[in-house]
């Protein structure tokens, strides 16, 4: 009997998949003969009865199908619309309830959830509840497509939730914010867009050395580095140098992300090996590019004034670096938070951003920005014409000398053992 049950049991569900209803019930009708117990047929002859309109005849069967599978959260969902739709407020929920209590992660039931508490006018919970169903489901592109609608209209009511409370937040603590210090206010715009849910903490993620209990601060106020006001004062040379570079030595502009064939590129993919972000390079991986250094005598002497970050093998790093019209620079991290980047832009049309953790800002000719590139970060040029910056490595200034020298340390050990030193 078993045999011609399983077979019943996958005739019936062919037949509905291909949406011959008529057939599926008879042969769900057939199951239920020969295994009145059976919880599938039993499921499945609800949910019949059900689009038929007939609310009792659903009832008893789903009721039938919990009592043969009492730990199937799908059957107590269904339970639940037959409540629905006998009017029975109270049955609903205690039914969606009883399907999460088997599996608190049943992403219909969390769905279903949120749908009740909206129904009930209670937006700001079914907000709550929209998030938790979509921080189960997986991402959009594999959303099943039976509940897709659901959870579209999950995320439109989350980002409403989000709006709202955003403007209540800007309300109440508009006035309080706006007392504090200049360079403090972006720490509390931040905390109040992850607050809201608009965004996550941004931690430092390094690629190479992680120093741990270091602040991940995206970007440094200027005045912390005594070196600035003569690096910017130079600006005019530096530039003079660069445009010579650029008209004299376009061929040393060379591409910046270079990865080899079997190399994982990842988010890399377009701008591997191209020319539209590339740099003059003045040192390379603690390297000075002697003959790149002679061309830019001006250049040099104001790199050499500033404390810039020695790391064996690491940096300095120090280049023109130009990023050309309508490119952008995905997502990335850097390899260690011992150091920060420096930039001194010394092209910058408009439609130009840059982004470190939470925080944008734009480049302003002469103006230098210091970030933990150890943050997410990403570039942008919009514009129709050429963007370029001096960048280079600076210390952290959160490390002390002794500090510095355990980091060019630690980096010189990890050389020597992936060479194969032994100690």
């Amino acid at each position: 009997m078993n045999e011609q049950v399983n077979q019943l049991v996958q005739s019936a569900g062919l037949a509905s998949r291909a949406g011959r209803w008529q057939d599926a019930e008879r042969l769900w009708q057939q199951v239920r003969a020969l295994a009145p117990q059976h919880p599938q047929a039993l499921y499945s002859l609800g949910i019949h009865a059900l689009q038929r309109g007939d609310t009792a005849g659903a009832q008893e069967l789903l009721q039938a199908a919990h009592n043969a599978a009492p730990q199937d959260p799908m059957i107590l969902l269904s339970i639940g619309v037959v409540e629905r739709e006998r009017g029975n407020v109270q049955g609903e929920w205690d039914a969606i309830q009883a399907a999460l209590a088997r599996d608190a992660y049943f992403l219909a039931g969390l769905l279903a959830k949120a749908a009740w508490l909206e129904r009930q006018g209670q937006a700001r919970a079914a907000a709550q509840a929209w998030r938790n169903a979509l921080t189960v489901a997986p991402p959009p592109p594999h959303w099943p497509e039976a509940l897709r609608p659901q959870l579209e209209h999950a995320q439109r009511k989350l980002e409403e939730y989000r709006d709202e409370f955003a403007a209540f937040l800007e309300h109440r603590i508009g006035g309080p914010r706006e007392a504090l210090e200049f360079g403090a206010r972006g720490r509390w715009q931040e905390a109040a867009s992850i607050l809201v849910g608009r965004s996550k903490p941004y931690v430092s993620d390094c690629n190479q050395l992680c120093v741990p209990r270091l602040p991940a601060i995206p970007f440094f106020e200027r005045e912390q580095f005594a070196w600035v006001p003569e690096l910017e004062s130079r600006t005019y040379d530096i530039v003079r140098e660069m445009r010579q570079a650029l008209r004299d030595e376009q061929a040393e502009f060379t591409p910046y992300i270079e990865y080899q064939p079997g190399d994982p590129v990842n988010q890399w993919r377009e701008l591997n090996h191209s020319r539209r972000w590339s740099t003059y390079k003045l040192w390379s991986y603690s390297q000075p590019v002697d003959a790149h250094l002679a061309r830019c005598p001006a250049t040099r002497a104001a790199l050499e004034a500033v404390d810039m970050a020695d790391i064996a093998d690491v940096c300095p790093n120090a280049m023109f670096s130009a990023l050309a019209p309508h490119t952008h620079i995905p997502p990335h991290h850097g390899e260690t938070n011992a150091r920060l980047v420096a930039h001194l832009p010394l092209i910058v049309p408009e439609q130009c951003s840059y982004r470190v953790g939470f925080e944008r800002r734009e480049w302003k000719v002469g103006e230098t920005l210091i970030f933990d590139d150890s943050i997410e970060h990403e570039a942008r040029n919009d514009s129709d014409d050429l963007r370029v910056v001096l960048i280079f490595d600076v210390w952290n200034p959160a490390l002390s000398l002794a500090e510095r020298a355990m980091v060019d340390a630690m980096m010189k050990a990890h050389r020597e053992f992936l060479a194969g030193a032994e100690r």
